[in-house]
């Protein structure tokens, strides 16, 4: 059940940054921007491992920021997978959306997560 609130929480996430920053970002519809956060899940899953291992020494000498230009780029390929429907202006607008997000999810998911359980 999480994992479909958090897919329903980025949908969300994609379409009110969509309509914030027009000029960087461009989701069609509401069910893009659901394929989209479905597909990101999906590659956060399979993809996102793998290239966090392979960039990790890289993220140790930034001190984790590096972890912004993976998440860029987990949005840049969420984007090739998606189609015209889904896509940024350039690679600093994926990375932009990818921080908002994460600061939005940060906030969300205190909220979500502290609900009674009874």
């Amino acid at each position: 059940m999480k994992f479909w609130v958090r897919i329903l929480i980025n949908a969300v996430l994609f379409m009110a940054l969509a309509g914030f920053l027009k000029s960087l970002f461009f989701v069609a519809s509401p069910w893009i921007a659901l394929l989209a956060s479905l597909v990101l899940a999906i590659l956060n899953a399979l993809v996102k491992p793998f290239l966090m291992i392979l960039s990790l020494p890289i993220t140790v000498v930034t001190l984790g920021l590096f972890s912004i230009v993976i998440n860029g780029l987990m949005l840049q390929l969420t984007a090739a997978l998606v189609g015209q429907d889904f896509r940024f202006s350039s690679f600093g607008a994926s990375m932009l959306v990818a921080v908002l997000m994460s600061l939005c999810n940060t906030i969300i998911s205190n909220y979500v997560g502290h609900g009674n359980t009874d």
